[in-house]
């Protein structure tokens, strides 16, 4: 919360809006009121439509507040690039995947004859979003494809490392998991010699989704750590830790403690300021398989001083098929 109200007082919206993107879970719903009012007042005076476009989401999302109006007259009012595409964008998030690719076409079509294709690189991959949410996992190749060449043509390397770190997972989707694996393997080379933190988390969570769905839990673990320590620094570190939450979850609701307790220690070694949260989720495996007392698990998780590190203790706790 600090950070965040840090960059409302330095009106720092692009930072705002990664903090947003990355920490609103975080946050409780009086605070979140509070960020949002202040938030709303920043982007419209910077005209930063993606920090509004957040705004607007978590609005809709978390407050049940209905702001889409308001942001549809000001795109059909300024009618510039940036607010009909972050509008675009809003409806992708709350759903609307129709109404969001029509816009998105309806762009690129202007875009293309304007001229400007890094405009078009954007247009289609956030169109490659919305056709993997359709589950056309041929189309939004496709659309990945036609990103990975513009932005080529660009000169801008980052991005198409971004966009091939994307086209490797949905090769998942579409069911080839080992030439997903293989993609993204040879991406790595160049991306750690980059020291992109974010993108090599991004290729280890690719890992682990995929050794995941093969019920492999140990090598999904695994890559939970290497996304973690890749994401140190970064905003993508809770996306990181996030997903570990997410297979210690599956692994409980599978009664699979053995796996869980046996992977904590090397998680605690690596994030030593996160021991006591390790050593509870070790604890509370260790007492579901019947190994040890609940007093034990008492003492481990008293040493837990984080609110939100407790709750995704009894959140884990909480587990049943």
């Amino acid at each position: 919360m600090e950070e965040i109200r840090k960059a409302i007082e330095e009106k720092d919206a692009k930072k705002l809006a990664a903090l947003l993107y990355y920490k609103v879970d975080e946050l409780s719903d009086e605070e979140l009121e509070e960020v949002l009012r202040e938030a709303e007042k920043l982007a419209l005076e910077a005209e930063d439509w993606e920090l509004y476009k957040l705004v607007v989401y978590y609005y809709h999302e978390f407050l049940n507040v209905d702001k889409i109006g308001e942001f549809e007259e000001i795109a059909e009012k300024k009618g510039t690039f940036e607010v009909r595409f972050h509008l675009a964008d809003l409806y992708f998030l709350i759903g609307e995947l129709e109404k969001s690719l029509a816009m998105y076409t309806s762009l690129l079509e202007e875009e293309i004859a304007k001229g400007n294709m890094r405009h078009a690189g954007e247009i289609y991959y956030n169109m490659a979003l919305i056709q993997e949410e359709l589950q056309d996992y041929e189309k939004a190749y496709e659309l990945l494809e036609r990103a990975e060449k513009t932005f080529e043509s660009l000169g801008d390397s980052e991005r198409v490392m971004e966009v091939k770190v994307y086209k490797a997972y949905v090769r998942f989707e579409m069911g080839e998991p080992n030439v997903a694996k293989a993609e993204l393997a040879k991406l790595l080379p160049e991306l750690v010699g980059s020291g992109n933190g974010r993108l090599l988390a991004e290729v280890h969570l690719s890992f682990e989704e995929i050794f995941e769905d093969g019920d492999n839990y140990e090598a999904a673990l695994q890559e939970c750590l290497y996304a973690m320590l890749r994401a140190v620094g970064t905003e993508y570190y809770d996306v990181a830790f996030d997903a570990l939450v997410d297979v210690l979850w599956q692994l409980f609701l599978e009664d699979d403690f053995s796996t869980v307790y046996n992977n904590m220690d090397m998680f605690a070694a690596a994030f030593p300021d996160l021991a006591d949260f390790f050593e509870g989720v070790k604890k509370l495996a260790l007492f579901k398989e019947g190994r040890i007392e609940e007093e034990e698990l008492t003492e481990a998780i008293e040493k837990v001083k984080d609110r939100r590190l407790l709750d995704l203790l009894e959140f884990l706790g909480e587990a049943e098929l």
